[in-house]
């Protein structure tokens, strides 16, 4: 199991399987082990020397991270997974650029961030909440309490209940409260991956918990960390295709 930089476990990892998916063996199987307990700067280092199959140990590390935040813009499974191979494949192209004035997983995230939005961009508008009326803004915090949360627990629905509340939040909303609540990322770097102020995400936040109540996590009895699971299949799928689309593209 390969950690994050935070300490934090993420998916395990089927190694074996996923090379035997590409048709290939692995050049070094203990390397590419032993190189989960390397820094995001080691591993890029490495990668850009030549070592392109240790890029896998940053797709395990951060394929949760990215899938969450992609998914909280998209609020689509397929395009979630879509985005990430975009971003993995745009972030290898340009690992040279890197130049280590932020975290690797910020600078990742960040590449993320802008292939969702502009996949939103693309399609239909989206009215922005701060520029909605009081009446409308009530509208969306009425449908948001619609649903008992005592009823849900009944019928054993407890994660979903909490994914239903979050997704139901504005897109600006959402992705604050999914970096922030879920994934547990700091005010500052949660501020960076979405260039706007500290103050702005506190704001967001504020008004995000105001629209859903931070009690629906009590009631439900759910760690947030347990929503929005991101299931070993859906990793291997995305580290196999982004494999296959990285073949042809050279390091520069």
């Amino acid at each position: 199991m390969f950690p994050a930089t935070d300490g934090r476990p993420r998916d395990s990892i089927p190694l074996g399987q996923v090379y035997a998916e590409r048709g290939r063996m692995p050049p070094g199987l203990l390397a590419l082990n032993s190189a989960g307990a390397l820094s995001d700067e080691q591993v890029i280092e490495r990668v850009l020397a030549g070592e392109t199959a240790l890029y896998e140990v940053i797709m395990r590390r951060y394929n949760t991270r990215l899938y969450r935040v992609a998914r909280s813009i998209l609020k689509n499974d397929g395009e979630a997974e879509d985005v990430m191979q975009d971003a993995y494949v745009r972030a290898f192209q340009h690992l040279h650029q890197f130049a280590g004035r932020s975290r690797f997983s910020t600078w990742l995230t960040r590449i993320a961030i802008h292939e969702a939005l502009g996949r939103v961009r693309k399609g239909k508008r989206f009215e922005e909440w701060d520029d909605m009326s009081e009446n409308a803004q009530n509208r969306i915090g009425a449908a948001q309490t619609s649903v008992s949360p005592e009823s849900e627990a009944a019928s054993g629905e407890l994660s979903r209940l909490l994914e239903q509340a979050v997704e139901s939040l504005p897109e600006n909303y959402r992705a604050v409260v999914m970096m922030r609540d879920v994934e547990e990322m700091s005010t500052a770097e949660t501020a960076e991956c979405l260039s706007i102020t500290e103050d702005n995400v506190k704001i967001r936040l504020h008004r995000a918990h105001g629209l859903f109540r931070k009690a629906l996590y009590a009631k439900a009895r759910v760690s947030t960390t347990e929503g929005f699971p991101f299931h070993a299949a859906r990793c291997d799928r995305v580290v196999s295709a982004v494999f296959l689309r990285i073949a042809t593209v050279p390091l520069t």
